[in-house]
This record gives structure tokens, C-alpha cells and sequence, in this order.
């Protein structure tokens, strides 16, 4: 049996304490603990990006870290990005430009050009692909994901309206 370790986690703004066992993972506690499910436990490896997840301003794999190692951190969910409105323009462009299609990519997705847009607001689609790499998609294409962030991109520039 796994030791239990008592964890404090500022979830989406809000402190959330647990005791859980120290080789739970940080998506694994989101997800079972606290019915966050937007992320979603893929391939298991950190390589798939559906478990991606922001931790202190930084997007990381929720299967590769610890609910332990978050203890005393920020955490922001696709949850809560899509309630404080921050990701609003790229859920609307992801529609429009039909960039997803089952879904269970697209929380991945949504956070990671979120980080990209944050870093680079004029990122060409070379660049997007590229940042987009450790996200895997089965069902677009990538095409229309690329596309809706270039879109959002723009009209964050003002060159689109």
C-alpha cells in the first residue's frame, strides 16, 4: 500500500486539500477527486498531450506528474480556462474552422495553443504544427486546428476581425 500524502492544490483559483496516495497522478486526482474530466488519460507516457494540464503558468502532462508534486501549486484545468472566458476566441475559431471532431483531443489542443498564443502572438503555421507536435489527433488532421489558431491569432493582432 502507497504511503498517503496530505496536498494542497490551488485549483482554478481555489485551494483544494486532500490526502491522497503519493503515486497518484496529477490528472488521475482532477479527474477522480475532483470530477474535473475535461482532461483526459490517453497513452499514459506524456506523449499523446490529452492529459495536458497548466501548472504555474506552464502546460505540463498531468499523467507525468504527481498530485503530490503539486502541493502548494497553481493548477488551471480546461475547466476553468473555459469559465474565466480566457479561451472563449479558441473554443468559437475551433468551431467555426471545425477543428475537432470526437473531442478528446481538444481540452489538449485548446491549452497548448493557449501557451503558444501567451509566448508567440504572430506564429506562422509552421510554427503552430510544430508547437502542436506533442498533441495527437486521429480524427482532423490537424489542418483546421492549425487554421483556428492562425485565425486567433490574427484577430488577436487586429488583422482579422
Amino acid at each position: 500500500m502507497d504511503p498517503l500524502v496530505d496536498v494542497t492544490i490551488i485549483v482554478n483559483g481555489e485551494a483544494v486539500s486532500r490526502r491522497v496516495e503519493a503515486r497518484q497522478h496529477l490528472v488521475d486526482f482532477l479527474r477522480e477527486e475532483l470530477q474535473l474530466t475535461g482532461s483526459h488519460v490517453g497513452c499514459e507516457h506524456g506523449v499523446c498531450g490529452a492529459c495536458t494540464l497548466r501548472v504555474e503558468g506552464q502546460i505540463v502532462r498531468g499523467c507525468l506528474m504527481l498530485a503530490a508534486q503539486a502541493d502548494g501549486l497553481r493548477v488551471d484545468t480546461i475547466e476553468g480556462l473555459a469559465e474565466s472566458g480566457e479561451i472563449a476566441d479558441l473554443q468559437d475559431a475551433f468551431l467555426e474552422r471545425n477543428a475537432l471532431q470526437c473531442g478528446y483531443c481538444t481540452p489538449g489542443m485548446l491549452l497548448t495553443a493557449a501557451e503558444l498564443l501567451a509566448t508567440r502572438p504572430n506564429p506562422s503555421r509552421a510554427e503552430i504544427r510544430t508547437y502542436l507536435s506533442g498533441n495527437y489527433c486521429r480524427c482532423t488532421g490537424y489542418q483546421a486546428i492549425v487554421d483556428a489558431i492562425a485565425v486567433v491569432a490574427a484577430r488577436r493582432r487586429g488583422d482579422l476581425t
